[in-house]
This record gives structure tokens, C-alpha cells and sequence, in this order.
């Protein structure tokens, strides 16, 4: 999720303004691929706590002259806090949304979501809300329980002890000379040099980048220490004595609290004057006619019901490469192989390996938050006992919803989450370029230049692992879901039923590119800012190494058991218009899926259902009846796409059913 970090300095450090620009500056830069999307600041100095926050990414907050003034402020003994953000609650256009959060008394900085603050509130009706933001319920409650008589730590411990989700986080108060840590996934290290100055981040990576840059001295990578899931520090900026505390812990001693509610610190806040209103949606104008809408998709499901199908399984006849035998049964039937998995014990037998005693993570499991990504996660953790960290690549069409369960499953698991977020306002920028030039020119074998942006986490999970030093990456694609279909628009012949999607030879990768090529000829608006995109998304898809473990090539995909699981352990969140749980994080799959079943009568549902009914998993008239569902509009889905790239929708609906479709006489 978003990146906090910060620096702390007691009174008798001895550190220049320019070593304390240097790292601070150095923090804000290494945290920006965790967020791009905001940036802000709090300093505990002297008799205040100082904010300010901007809706700039942190490459270019830092050269403002109000940050580089509040940086040179920083005597000891101080704290400066810092954190890069990556929208979730709370729109960054109204700046009290965006961190630090200033509520009650408490400055904070949060790395996570709050998945039940709307039922924190109503727990809690003396309470009152202000912000969007989930982070201010944090603070609230905190504050809540201070005034309760509690220490802080135990405040807090309280607090992490109702909440559901995920949380770092980085506290200062206006009546406590203290800086609080705390965390319930382990996502946040912390190192000490001899001259006494700590500092703290997000990622182990982070802080072993900042002390190669800018060394300190008697800051070294052998300093880094992990502060635990369930576990908090204390940090007293006097004298910088550093006290650890470990939620519920059994045995701890009846704390009482030494420090009152008089003033020591001022809050300042030095941003841009808040907007008490909420902010208008950018796109606020955007309407669409849904009874239109509905009544053009009810034409086209009568006609799509009435095309010919495979008696095998439902592949219909406007299939790329499809052929039937005299029976009805098409040439992917005919083809297919039944797989053959290689077992949980030959999976243990090969994580073994990677196993590590010291409680350091021993692998990266590749996490979008889905259905197959989240039970992966359970299993890895629950059943074979790793301790794993969770590596997800945002580029801008991760939905709320999908960001919600990445939360709860990363804070009910304590697994340390690694985000890395691209420029999301620039991703998006691209996308709606590509979807204007294929309106202006539709073509269903350029429909995945629309997700050409999210391919680069091939290449960000290998730097990962690189940067973490672990060999071992469990991924959780489904062999089932084959989207052969997409180049077959493409006029490329299918691989056949094995292997990956990016497993394809040389001749049909040249193929694919001499179609894209010919694409963007025919079509000049292509050629936009999104090239560079597209160019490395096709590299990452088929040239960057994708040497992983896939978890369903040794144990049964079970569609029943992983949703009563994730439903059952972990409150995992459904989408309110779809009944599937697939792909109900991905903002982008209910777009295209809409245009393929439009114009081609079929969806990526189709083929995945397919190939349950090949290996024997459902019978055809179940496929029929769940992909009936499944292929159902998701409009309210289709809006949040259109608005949040900044397209009309309207016009969508008027190309996309005005061209003819495949199935069309």
C-alpha cells in the first residue's frame, strides 16, 4: 500500500541539516513506489508538530519550498514522520484526506486500509467523523482511549484489537514527547546508528538503499531490525529510549498512564486552506441511460444464446480457430488433455529448500488481491507453514473492493505487504487514450492494449526478488483460465492446452508484434504517450524470465473451497453486481469482457468454464447456466471504468453496439 517512514533524533545528536535533508529527501524517494498519488510531512520540533501535505508525488513535493523549510527546522530532539500515498478512502483532491492526518490531538501516518471503519464509527457514536479518510478513525479511537485512562501503548493495542485489515503506522501527539510504531503485517523496519538517530520505512529494501546512498555513522544493514505483526514500538525523543510492546500479550503488567492531556506541541498545519465540501467527482457529468443500455444487451443475449456451441463444451462458433466434427464437437475438445498435478507432497518437498529457521521471509507470493491470489496466500501461510511476503503491482485499475481484501487478508494473516504502485494518473492517462483510438477504429485483436499498463509486474516481481534475496515466487494463475482467444484475434493460431499465455515461440511473438504493428498503421492514434507502455508490456509478457512456482500445477483448484474459506476466515468482500467471485478487484475486466461478449457472443468466462467441463469439474448445462451469470452487465462496474479513465460512457455504448458483431447475418 502507501509508504511511511520518517527520522528521529534525540537531544544530544549531532547531525547536520544537511544529513537530515539527505535521508528525509532520500526516504520520500525510495517510498514512491509504494504511492504517487500525495505526499505530506509532519516535524515534532521545538513546541509544534508542523504538517504539510500536497497532492504531488514525492519526486516533486521535495523540491517545494515549504518542505525544504520545514526540513532545515528540524533541531534535535525532533521526529519527522513522511509518507507517500497511494489513494484508497478518501479522494487526495480534499487535503485533509491525504496524510499526514491531523485528528484529536494526533498526528498520523497509516500504510494500510481500514476495512470496518464505517462500523468503528457506529461503535463509537460520540465519535464524530470529519475526514473520508479511514486513517482518522485510528486516530479518533486512539485519543478515545487515552482519555480512558490508558497508556498509550495499551491505547493503542485496543484499537488494533477491533480493527479489520491492515495497518502500519507512525503516531505523534500534542501532550507526549513520544513517537509511536506500530503494526499488525509487519510492514515496517527500523534501524538505529550510533550517533542515536532511528529511522524507520515501510520495506527492509528501503532503509538499505538510504544507508548505501547517505551513510551515518554506525548505520549499517546489520542495524535493520523487523518490528513483528502484532507487535509496537515506543520511542521517547528526549532520550530516545526505545521501548517494544506486543499486542495481547498475556502477561504484561497493568500500565498506567504518567502523562496528562496538558499541551506540549502546537499543531501547525501548513497546507493549502482545507475544503469543508466533499469533492466533485471529476467526471461528474458523465450519465448514462441504463434502460438503454439494458435493453441493447437483452438484443444481443437472445442472438448469443441461439449461436452454435460446442456439444462438448460451450465454446460458440465465433471462437478464433474454432472447428466442428461431424458430431458437433469442436477441435479444442478434441485436443485437450486432461492435467495432471504433481501433489501437495512434491510441493513440500520443493519449498523445502527455501525454508528458513530465523523468521525472515522466505517467499514472495504474487497477490492481486482476487479469489486465486488470496486462498493462495492462506495456503501458503496456513498449510505450509512459510512465512511469506505478499508482493502486488498497482497500476491504476485495482478497485477499492480488491485493495479491502488485500487488507484483510494481509492483516488477519500478519503478512508483510509490498506495493508497488505505478504513476497511477499517468496509467490511467493511457488507458483512455488507447480505449478513444479504439473506438475510433474497434478491433477486437487490439482490445489488450487497454491493459498493456499492468504487464510490468512480471519485471517488478523479479527486481523483488532480487532486492529481497529470495528465490523462491509462488504464483496463483489458474490453468484453467486460458485466454488463447485474445491473440486469436490477433489471427495467431492457439499454443494448444498447456502452458502459459507468454509461453508461445518466437514465430508467434513475431506474429503478434507484426499484427500490433500493422494496428497502430491503420490506426495512428495509437501512437500516443501509451507506447512505451505497450512496448514494455510486451517485453515483460514474453521476454522477461517467469521462472516461478505455480501453486494449482500441485494442488486441485477447487472453486467451492476456496470461496468458503476466504469468505468464512477472512469476511472476504463480494462485488454488489456480479454473483462470480472472479476477478471482481480487477476494474478492468468488466470493460473488455463486455465488448468481447457484445461483439463476439462470448467472454474469458466461456473459456474457463469450458475447461472445467473438460476436466470433468462441471457438467456443460452447469457452464451454460454459470456463464449466463457470470456474462451478466456489470454496469455499475463498466461506470467506475469510464469515469475513473474519463471517457463517456455513454459513447462507449454507442460504438461498441453499433458495430457489427461477429455473430451478426
Amino acid at each position: 500500500m502507501c509508504g511511511i517512514f520518517g527520522i528521529v533524533a534525540p537531544g544530544d545528536t549531532i547531525i547536520t541539516g544537511k544529513q537530515v535533508k539527505n535521508i528525509a529527501d532520500a526516504l520520500f524517494t525510495l517510498s514512491e513506489s509504494r504511492g504517487k498519488e500525495s505526499s505530506g510531512l509532519a516535524i515534532l520540533s521545538h513546541d509544534a508538530i508542523t504538517v504539510y501535505k500536497s497532492q504531488l508525488p514525492a519526486s516533486t513535493f521535495i523540491h517545494l519550498p515549504v518542505y525544504q523549510q520545514l526540513i532545515a527546522s528540524a533541531d534535535p530532539p525532533f521526529a519527522v514522520i513522511g509518507h507517500a500515498r497511494l489513494v484508497t478512502n478518501g479522494p487526495s483532491e480534499r487535503n485533509c484526506n491525504n496524510q499526514p492526518v491531523i485528528k484529536d490531538g494526533i498526528v498520523g501516518i497509516h500504510n494500510g486500509i481500514i476495512v470496518n471503519d464505517a462500523e468503528l464509527w457506529k461503535k463509537f457514536p460520540s465519535l464524530k467523523q470529519k475526514y473520508e479518510v479511514d486513517t482518522e478513525v485510528l486516530l479518533s479511537m486512539t485519543r478515545h482511549f487515552l482519555n480512558k485512562g490508558l497508556s498509550t501503548p495499551q491505547a493503542i493495542e485496543n484499537v488494533f484489537r477491533m480493527i479489520e485489515g491492515a495497518a502500519s503506522i507512525a503516531f505523534l501527539f500534542s501532550e507526549q514527547n513520544v513517537l509511536i510504531l506500530a503494526t499488525n503485517t509487519g510492514s515496517l523496519y527500523v534501524a538505529q546508528a550510533q550517533n542515536h538517530v532511528v529511522v524507520f520505512a515501510s520495506e527492509r529494501f528501503i532503509l538499505e538503499q538510504l544507508i548505501q546512498r547517505h551513510p551515518v555513522r554506525g548505520l549499517s544493514e546489520s542495524s535493520i531490525s523487523h518490528i513483528q505483526p502484532q507487535t509496537g514500538l515506543t520511542i521517547h525523543l528526549p532520550d530516545e529510549k526505545i521501548t517494544t510492546f506486543i499486542f495481547n500479550r498475556k502477561d504484561r503488567k497493568k500500565m498506567v498512564r504518567t502523562t496528562g492531556n496538558k499541551k506540549l506541541f502546537y499543531i501547525v498545519d501548513r497546507s493549502e486552506k482545507e475544503d469543508d465540501g466533499l469533492t466533485q467527482k471529476l467526471y461528474s457529468s458523465v450519465s448514462a441511460k441504463t434502460d438503454y443500455f439494458y435493453k441493447q444487451w437483452e438484443k444481443r443475449e437472445q442472438v448469443v444464446r441461439n449461436l452454435r456451441r460446442c456439444t462438448r463444451c460451450i465454446l460458440p462458433e465465433t471462437m478464433p480457430f474454432i472447428a466442428f466434427n461431424d458430431n458437433g464437437v469442436c477441435n479444442f475438445c478434441r485436443n485437450y488433455q486432461k492435467r495432471s498435478l504433481s501433489g501437495e507432497t512434491a510441493l513440500r518437498q520443493e519449498v523445502k529448500q527455501y525454508r528458513r529457521k530465523d523468521g525472515k521471509p522466505d517467499c514472495i507470493v504474487a497477490f492481486s488481491g482476487g479469489r486465486d491470489s488470496s486462498f493462495a496466500l492462506h495456503y501458503v501461510k496456513k498449510v505450509l507453514g512459510l512465512n511469506p511476503v505478499a508482493y502486488s503491482y498497482d497500476w491504476g485499475m485495482l478497485t477499492d473492493l480488491g485493495r479491502r481484501n488485500q487488507a484483510r487478508m494481509c492483516g488477519k494473516l500478519g503478512v508483510e505487504h509490498i506495493l508497488i504502485s505505478a504513476d497511477i494518473r499517468k496509467k490511467r492517462e493511457n488507458i483512455r487514450k488507447n480505449v478513444l483510438a479504439w473506438l475510433r477504429k474497434p478491433d477486437l485483436g487490439t482490445i489488450p492494449l487497454f491493459m498493456a499498463g499492468d504487464k510490468q509486474y512480471f519485471y517488478y516481481a523479479n527486481k523483488l526478488r532480487k532486492q529481497m534475496g529470495i528465490d523462491l515466487v509462488i504464483y496463483s494463475e489458474n490453468p484453467l483460465e486460458q485466454t488463447d482467444f485474445k491473440y486469436g484475434f490477433c489471427r495467431v493460431a492457439p499454443k494448444g492446452t498447456r502452458g502459459h499465455l507468454y509461453d508461445v515461440g518466437l514465430f508467434k511473438k513475431l506474429q503478434l508484434a507484426s499484427y500490433y504493428a500493422d494496428a497502430f498503421l491503420r490506426n495512428p492514434s495509437y501512437i500516443n504517450s501509451s507506447l512505451l507502455d505497450t512496448l514494455s508490456a510486451y517485453a515483460s509478457s514474453y521476454f522477461v524470465p517467469h521462472h516461478y512456482l505455480y501453486l494449482y500445477h500441485y494442488i486441485p483448484w477447487n472453486e467451492n473451497k476456496i470461496n468458503t474459506i476466504l469468505r468464512k476466515d477472512y469476511n472476504w468482500e463480494l462485488a454488489d453486481d456480479t454473483s462470480t467471485t472472479w476477478r471482481i478487484g480487477d476494474g478492468t475486466a468488466a470493460f473488455y469482457n463486455y465488448i468481447y461478449y457484445t461483439l463476439a457472443g462470448f467472454t474469458e468466462n466461456d473459456t474457463f468454464r469450458s475447461n472445467q467441463v473438460r476436466e470433468g469439474m462441471i457438467t456443460r448445462d452447469k457452464a451454460l447456466h454459470l456463464t449466463q451469470e457470470d456474462n451478466a452487465p456489470r454496469y455499475k462496474s463498466l461506470r467506475w471504468y469510464c469515469e475513473t479513465v474519463g471517457i463517456n460512457i455513454n459513447t462507449v455504448f454507442r460504438v461498441v453496439h453499433s458495430i457489427p458483431a461477429l455473430f451478426d447475418k
